[in-house]
């Protein structure tokens, strides 16, 4: 289905060069936007513009913008995709994973955003979309407390962006996936049974997702957090 409010605009896709950002960079182009894919190893997608960032760097997310404006534009969908996981028990954690957890997927989502808002306000219209967590409701599982923490902090940031910068054109949004069929859920047990739809979800599920919130078919939706997790955590 085409959604309307992608064509021809500027879309900036953090952690785009694989799993669930680059699904959400390539549904993006092929829903006519023009996309740039930023992640530390500039991914190669046909029509889509890779370029290298670590988001946690500010002086190279600096960088990294100026590149994506050159080349497409000032930046009007913005998706806060970048993130890892560090999986040790609370107790095991070093402050140096706490933090780097932390500077990736919350303050690297920060970093974006700021860079990102100045034009939007002064054009009138953005769209920002960050992709959390179940775990950012939840708590997780054991051995996730930064992940899930800096999850949560994920989508009271698109809270507070949406009440900020409403009257300025921005929306701000927030998807919740669980159990998403990736190389990050590889190494836990099987947990299929305890998905009420029975399956992992997809990729381009979470994607669609993203791509409606970026579109104006979502023009009344702002400060949500949109699970995407097959039943398996009911807000």
């Amino acid at each position: 289905m085409r959604l309307d409010g992608i064509e021809n605009r500027v879309a900036l896709v953090t952690g785009g060069g694989r799993g669930i950002g680059r699904c959400i960079a390539e549904t993006l182009r092929d829903q006519g936007g023009l996309v740039a894919a930023l992640d530390l190893e500039p991914p190669d997608i046909d029509g889509v513009l890779g370029v290298p960032v670590d988001v946690a760097d500010e002086r190279r997310v600096e960088e990294a913008f100026a590149i994506v404006e050159d080349h497409l534009g000032p930046v009007e969908l913005l998706v806060l995709n970048a993130a890892i996981l560090i999986a040790e028990p609370f107790e095991q954690t070093m402050p140096a994973s706490w933090r780097r957890v932390l500077d990736v997927n919350l303050t690297g989502a920060y970093l974006c955003a700021r860079r990102a808002v100045p034009a939007m306000t002064d054009r009138g219209s953005g769209r920002i979309v960050a992709v959390s967590s179940s775990a950012g409701r939840t708590g997780g599982g054991t051995a996730a407390a930064a992940y899930s923490a800096s999850k949560a902090g994920l989508m009271t940031l698109m809270r507070s962006l949406a009440r900020e910068y409403s009257r300025a054109g921005i929306r701000a949004n927030a998807v919740a996936p669980a159990l998403i069929d990736t190389t990050m859920i590889q190494d836990l047990e099987d947990l299929r049974d305890r998905i009420p739809l029975g399956r992992y979800g997809t990729v381009q599920e979470v994607a669609d997702v993203v791509a409606f919130l970026c579109s104006d078919h979502a023009s009344f939706i702002t400060g949500a957090v949109v699970d995407v997790n097959g039943g398996f955590v009911i807000a």
